[in-house]
């Protein structure tokens, strides 16, 4: 017998369905077995999405979906029970996740969680705010990610990396910022589908990352965009 408490000032939002973060960031290491302690200090939004075990759980809610946390620790399996009600407790206090309903099971009530509007995202402040070497740090971890990732597809007693797909590219390409961002829209729509797949008998977790690097700006190429934008304002 169960009973629903819904709360209907926090439905999802007709827009948030189907969306896709304007900055979609995905791992930066491997910590699943993180202690899930609260530091001390203060975080941006950034420091609490850019965590391994928060940013999978943040895209099983992508798609608009509501899930609770017995469907969360299903489907991140590697993921401790008692690590997962850590992080969801984190993103709910942080406004990040938002409870849509409460379902009462056997005199307890099981919360049904959703991404609040704009929750997935980082925006561009987040990020330039940080110093060098903070940003830095987070390639670091990210890249530490994907060798992690990597060690432990090859430590398989078998694997065929041809049919498994395993893939490394590089591709330099000349765009302004009016063509890398239709790229980066072509390429985030098929994407977007793929994500939100189910797991399911047949289907296999793959992890695709991007790294997109602009190449540096000397600063006299620097001062000399900065004149011409001036100009072309006067």
């Amino acid at each position: 017998m169960t009973a629903n408490r819904s709360k209907s000032s926090k439905q999802v939002p007709p827009n948030q369905r189907f969306t896709f973060p304007s900055l979609y960031i995905i791992i930066i290491n491997n910590d699943n077995n993180d202690t899930g302690e609260v530091s001390t200090t203060a975080e941006s939004k950034a420091d609490l999405i850019l965590h391994p075990i928060r940013m999978r759980i943040i895209q099983a809610f992508i798609a608009g979906q509501k899930r609770t946390t017995q469907q969360l620790v299903k489907q991140l399996a590697d993921v401790p029970q008692a690590t997962m009600y850590r992080h969801l407790n984190k993103l709910l206090k942080a406004g990040i996740l938002e409870v849509a309903e409460e379902n009462k099971i056997r005199g307890t009530y099981e919360k049904v969680y959703f991404l609040a509007q704009g929750g997935g995202d980082v925006s561009p402040e987040d990020l330039t705010e940080k110093s060098a070497t903070h940003h830095m740090e987070l390639f670091l971890k990210f890249t530490a990610s994907l060798i992690g990732d990597f060690s432990a597809y090859v430590r398989q007693e078998h694997y065929h990396m041809l049919k498994d797909g395993i893939s490394f590219r590089q591709l330099h390409a000349y765009l302004s910022d009016d063509e890398y961002s239709h790229l980066l829209q072509e390429i985030r729509e098929p994407l977007q589908r793929a994500a939100n797949n189910e797991p399911a008998e047949g289907r296999r977790r793959r992890i695709i990352s991007t790294i997109v690097i602009p190449e540096a700006i000397s600063n006299s190429n620097s001062q000399k965009k900065e004149d011409d934008e001036n100009g072309h304002a006067g």
